[in-house]
């Protein structure tokens, strides 16, 4: 494969901060890279120096001729004059060396098509201005004017921002399918799991290299930690064992360990479940008491008089974990300021109990005290805060969000959009509330900040409902999963986010222009299909639980006939026999798991 760009000792710095020291890294035709990293340590720098959109400051920058190539930054502009459709299909018309392409021409085109509809450019209208667009309908116009071009690489920041879950799923699949190299920054970590084949991580200047996505990226974070904690165990010890050596003389000498990545899975043998989930709930109806909060026969209207959600009753019990999924303009928001008793109820009541302390992160950030630096404006809320069971500062918990004591000393006015996330974060946890209301909160947050927050809230007592795109961060730390179809219903979803996609595949089907005896002979099919897959995948769990059994007692039995040859290699044989049937019993479940 040919390599696309190359870096060669490239260095960038802003002011005193260097972002980059003598990075050398490469991109070769078809590869597909998620960058990943904090905020502010790099990720865009190192994007539009890639691209060209910011020279070195010194170090070389290759590109092979003629790179056809499209860059989608959070700092794109738009055309304010412009419309929609113009903005789309600008690229494709300079790709085709035209002044503009016909409408019956894209129109014909089914990639393009699929493209103006996956992202939902269609329901935005291609005749809209760009300047009557909000931030996030112009994110997705300037992603469909890229994805619609025949490229041979694409660069993308951030591109799910703005998507529902249903758009980040199309997105994966459009990538994973196209030809062309992509970079991608982002902080969706079952997007980058799905779409990259290798990741980039941007820390202290430098970019490791992985193979994989975001598991394998963090199985080797897993293995090096833990190669680190051998390493400093061996400096420490050292001194003593080398005063016992010259005491008693040199010993045997004796082969070096040999390292193995297996190693890395010990760090997670004896972890437990994220989290005690009776324990919490027990805790929960302590501080909130029997009634939370509660909608009876509610119905919300939008202000044009469009009814979102009809005759709703729906009690949210003592420590109950939420995830509230559907597609943009489904209501999510509005049912949200509802339960946060903002949004007035078209008909029906709200009941909330007495002793309800409601911490609301919403979308916007206006409600940071610009005037103040973080540390006062956390402490300006509360002092100390108690989490679970434990009491701690107003610093030391600005300090697990990603605030060092030195960034706690800066100006709220000079933090970035993902720094005054997570402060407004921070805010709403030191204030004790005991329903936590989320709204989109992944947006702007790198990884090892999601990752923090899902530790906090792993031991946080109450009662939470979230907003999120991220099926990562909803299917781990919500117990349950609800969602807005658009037919005026909150529905359950015991199979979660998966559940979600299926059931609108089935709406989207049902929408299409189908015969009805195809659609019924195509949801007989589906619903034996699925029936058949579930029955064997229940059969292959038993077995796999078997094999387990009888692998563990074979390895014991290994241990106990050390000194008897003859049974150990009858063990032995049947010990593979017993791990190739479990091998292909794990292989054939995958199989029907993605079915």
């Amino acid at each position: 494969m040919a390599n696309l760009i190359n870096l060669e000792q490239v260095n960038k710095s802003f002011g005193i901060n260097p972002l980059l020291e003598n990075v050398s890294l490469g991109v070769q035709e078809g590869e597909r890279i998620g960058v990943v990293g904090l905020n502010g340590g790099g990720k865009t720098t190192l994007l539009e120096v890639l691209t060209g959109l910011e020279p070195p400051d010194s170090g070389r920058v290759s590109r092979v001729g003629g790179l056809r190539m499209a860059v989608v930054t959070q700092r794109g502009v738009l055309p304010e004059g412009a419309t929609v459709g113009e903005v789309v299909l600008a690229g494709l018309a300079e790709d085709q060396m035209t002044d503009g392409v016909a409408e019956h021409e894209w129109a014909s085109n089914t990639r393009i098509r699929t493209v103006v509809e996956g992202i939902g450019i269609a329901d935005l209208g291609m005749d809209s201005l760009v300047g009557n667009l909000s931030g996030g309908e112009r994110r997705r116009t300037a992603l469909a004017a890229a994805l619609v071009r025949d490229l041979d690489l694409l660069v993308l920041d951030e591109p799910t921002n703005h998507l529902d879950v249903e758009g980040v799923q199309w997105l994966a699949e459009h990538l994973v399918a196209r030809r062309s190299a992509l970079i991608v920054v982002t902080h969706d970590r079952w997007f980058l799991d799905t779409v990259a084949t290798r990741t980039w991580e941007v820390q202290g200047g430098k970019v490791e290299t992985y193979e994989g996505g975001y598991n394998d990226w963090i199985f080797a974070r897993a293995e090096r930690s833990r190669q680190a904690d051998a390493s400093e165990a061996r400096r420490q010890n050292l001194a003593r064992k080398e005063l016992a050596w010259l005491r008693r003389g040199a010993p045997a000498r004796t082969s070096k360990p040999r390292y193995r990545i297996e190693a890395a899975e010990a760090l997670i043998a004896n972890v437990p479940a994220p989290r005690d989930s009776v324990a919490l709930a027990s805790f929960a109806r302590k501080r909130l008491g029997r009634v939370v909060i509660e909608l009876e026969d509610a119905t919300l209207a939008t202000p044009d008089g469009r009814e979102l959600v009809r005759d709703l009753t729906w009690r949210l019990a003592p420590g109950e974990r939420v995830g509230l999924v559907g597609v943009n303009g489904s209501g999510k928001t509005t049912l949200l300021r509802a339960l946060a008793g903002e949004q007035e109820l078209k008909s029906g009541r709200r009941i909330e109990g007495q002793t309800i302390q409601i911490g609301w992160l919403r979308q916007e950030l206006d409600d940071l005290p610009l005037d103040m630096r973080v540390l006062e404006a956390v402490q300006d809320v509360a002092m100390r805060t108690m989490l679970g069971d434990k009491e701690i500062s107003a610093s030391q918990l600005a300090e697990r969000l990603g605030f060092t004591p030195a960034k706690q000393r800066t100006p709220v006015g000079d933090l970035s959009g993902g720094e005054r996330r997570r402060l407004q974060l921070t805010r709403i946890l030191m204030s004790e509330p005991n329903v936590l209301l989320l709204d989109e909160p992944t947006n702007d947050l790198d990884i090892d900040t999601l990752q923090q927050l899902e530790d906090l809230l792993d031991n946080w007592a109450g009662t939470m409902v979230v907003i999120s795109h991220d099926r990562y961060l909803v299917e781990r730390i919500c117990d349950t999963t609800w969602a807005l179809f658009g037919d005026g219903k909150l529905t359950n979803l015991p199979g979660g986010i998966t559940e979600y996609l299926k059931k609108r595949a089935v709406i989207a089907s049902a929408a299409a222009p189908k015969s009805a005896t195809a659609n019924s002979s195509a949801a007989a099919t589906d619903s034996a299909t699925y029936r058949a897959a579930r029955k064997e995948l229940s059969k292959l769990e038993r077995s796999i639980q078997k094999l387990d059994e009888r692998e563990a007692k074979l390895h014991a039995a290994l241990a106990d006939a050390a000194a008897t040859p003859d049974e150990l290699i009858a063990l032995g044989t049947e010990l593979e026999q017993v791990q190739a049937e479990k091998e292909a019993a794990e292989e054939r479940w995958l199989e029907l798991a993605d079915l």
